[in-house]
């Protein structure tokens, strides 16, 4: 049965609208990022045709695939998966937001192929909130003092945080790793560091959106319930 993304996108935001207004923030502080891993180019297509104006990949080449079928300009291209130093030249330059910088190799790797194309690009800092070991990222206490460090990467922009909670059936649970992930992002923000002015949080999906917005997600990473999974393989 065909998604029906448009369907999918109001009753997306009307939830959306009713967790911003609980704690007094507007659905325009909140931004949609369709997670495409799970459909096709067809089904990213109707995102974009939605309205959905951010599309996030955290494979490589389901990213480039559809990047190059759909061709184009008015999408803003974020990479939410893991990124090895190694795979850098491959997406340098083809997209707008990486939500997941979490090491110095990486930076230094992300900072060489800029230099290359003369070219920045907006970086989230992972952070490893509930401190999984299936999950990727800085823990807390290492978040600020890379921060710094990063100040010598002057090609990299950190454009705030980025944290996956644990995956649980009651998403009430999920808001003390949010309220950490905020209280973190707005202490860096204090900061008024130059090349890390840190004012987004990108926080929740599907299953927890609603409790990452009432603690002050400004990205919302969702798959399944907008665009659904046809586990597409490209």
């Amino acid at each position: 049965m065909k998604t029906n993304v448009e369907e999918n996108r109001a009753a997306l935001r009307s939830r959306i609208e009713t967790a911003a207004t609980k704690v007094g923030r507007s659905l325009e502080d909140i931004q949609i990022i369709a997670v495409t891993k799970y459909v096709s180019v067809e089904t990213a297509k109707a995102a974009i045709d939605a309205g959905i104006s951010h599309i996030g990949e955290n494979r490589i080449e389901g990213l480039l695939a559809k990047k190059e079928a759909l061709d184009t300009e008015d999408v803003d291209w974020h990479f939410i998966g893991s990124l090895q130093s190694r795979k850098v030249k491959d997406v340098v330059g083809e997209i707008s937001v990486l939500h997941s910088l979490d090491r110095l190799s990486l930076a230094k790797e992300i900072q060489k192929r800029l230099n290359q194309q003369d070219q920045t690009l907006r970086c989230f800092v992972q952070v490893n909130v509930s401190g999984e070991e299936s999950k990727s990222g800085l823990a807390p206490g290492e978040v600020e003092p890379f921060i710094e460090k990063l100040e010598a990467y002057d090609r990299i922009t950190v454009v705030g945080l980025m944290t996956m909670a644990p995956f649980v059936d009651d998403a009430e649970e999920t808001r003390p790793y949010f309220k950490t992930l905020k209280q973190l992002q707005q202490s860096i923000a204090d900061k008024n560091y130059e090349h890390a002015p840190c004012t987004e949080v990108s926080m929740g999906m599907s299953n927890d959106f609603e409790v990452a917005i009432e603690e002050g997600a400004t990205y919302i990473r969702i798959g399944t319930i907008l665009v659904g999974n046809e586990h597409v393989s490209e």
